[in-house]
């Protein structure tokens, strides 16, 4: 068996998000102190380990934390910079208004100014509503390649709040003020939806009712303020079962920023900005996998990556061409994924776990490595493994028994 290193010991949990948690220079890993994936409310603590030192210190701290909120968590580094963003509840969160999907943002904080944080998008409840806010709650936040946007999934508080949505931000000079009331937050990045969704797809159509679990890719346009963003969408097909396909859209910020209707008016959803237009990417039988997982993206931008569910019912990789839209089995497990992908820099290695174990795999050679081996007894792995920065190393979550109880931990493992 390859290597296996644990990085962190301390009596309480350190969840690595599914993306960026490694900075770009690869001394820091940033987490949150959740134990459970589902408790992001009830968390107040983002730390970093220093990977020189070993030393762990957090960068954020809430005021007034308790299991109603305001809570924080899902940290990921920007790629070109040591700059972390995360999920924040909102301030007034309590028994009454606990942290909710609709009910959240994103905080970015610098690492030369721990504790220093700055909301990223707006939330504007009063109508007109300031252009460039939302007014529900943003999750999930990725930054794009170039470190200069953030994508992320969206639910509105106010219209239609079960009808997940992808959505973009980007910083500009100026932002709109919102009022200084409760449940407002004063952002300094511009946020758009670039989904459409509606709550009744036609059947048989390229209607959606959800669009979730995005990835960025490479464009082939030379604009430098064209950006591609690939993301799933339930669609409903001619017998009504709901099938999940990949769609893509093509972003331009000079029409994001110039229809200002987009903000929406009060009895509306923010609307997808005039001239830009999701595009249906593939076409298959069955969809892509339950299993909740993102897209990934070659570096490239050529290929998609993806599960999906084979005659077996097992979870396997799926690779979508992004010009021609095909679908292909990349892999043939004797066995189920049994957690997110993600793919190495070099675009040739996919991670991930199955039956408890880490795993890597070369995509065009087909070579599986096997990097764990434990047996029922040991702890178990959670979220989505992730490739280190410079080095065939993988970093991935796994639950340790402590004097305390048992705690999720950092590990790495070499292949």
């Amino acid at each position: 068996m390859p290597e296996v290193t644990q990085l962190t010991h301390e009596q309480h949990g350190h969840s690595m998000h599914h993306n960026g948690a490694i900075s770009s220079d690869g001394n820091w890993i940033v987490f949150d102190y959740r134990n459970d994936d589902t408790h992001i409310g009830r968390t107040g603590t983002i730390a970093v380990l220093d990977r020189r030192t070993g030393n762990q210190f957090p960068i954020y701290q809430t005021l007034g934390q308790s299991i109603y909120g305001p809570g924080v968590g899902a940290a990921s580094f920007n790629p070109c910079a040591n700059q972390v963003v995360f999920i924040h509840g909102l301030l007034d969160a309590d028994k009454e208004k606990p942290y909710d999907i609709t009910r959240r943002t994103a905080v970015i904080v610098d690492l030369e100014n721990k504790m220093q944080a700055t909301y990223a998008d707006s939330r504007d409840l009063v109508a007109p509503y300031a252009t460039g806010s939302l007014r529900g709650g943003t999750h999930s936040h990725m930054w794009s390649p170039d470190g200069k946007l953030l994508s992320f999934t969206y639910n509105d508080e106010l219209v239609d709040p079960q009808l997940r949505v992808v959505g973009l931000m980007f910083p500009v000079k100026q932002q709109d003020l919102v009022e200084d009331r409760s449940g407002n937050v004063q952002g300094t990045y511009y946020a758009v939806i670039v989904s459409d969704v509606t709550e009744c797809p036609q059947r048989g159509s390229d209607e959606i009712n959800k669009a979730f679990d995005e990835c960025w890719v490479k464009s082939s346009l030379k604009d430098g303020d064209i950006y591609r963003i690939a993301f799933q969408g339930n669609t409903v097909n001619a017998s009504g079962e709901t099938i999940t396909e990949i769609f893509l859209v093509d972003v331009d910020l000079n029409l994001a920023f110039k229809d200002k209707s987009a903000v929406g008016m009060e009895g509306e959803r923010p609307k997808v900005p005039q001239g830009i237009r999701q595009k249906r990417l593939s076409r298959s039988p069955k969809g892509l996998s339950n299993l909740r997982h993102w897209l990934r993206a070659s570096p490239d931008g050529k290929s998609i990556y993806a599960l999906a569910k084979d005659q077996f019912n097992n979870n396997q990789i799926v690779q979508c061409n992004t010009n021609t839209g095909e679908l292909s089995f990349v892999s043939n497990f004797d066995f189920s994924v049994a957690s997110p992908i993600n793919i190495d820099a070099s675009g040739e290695w996919i991670t991930f776990i199955a039956d408890n174990n880490l795993y890597v795999f070369q995509i065009h050679t087909k070579e599986l490595l096997k990097l764990t081996d434990h047996d029922a007894s040991e702890g178990q792995l959670v979220g989505a493994p992730l490739f280190d920065v410079g080095g065939r190393r993988i970093l991935y979550n796994q639950f340790i028994t402590g004097k305390d109880g048992e705690f999720i931990q950092i590990k790495m493992a070499n292949y």
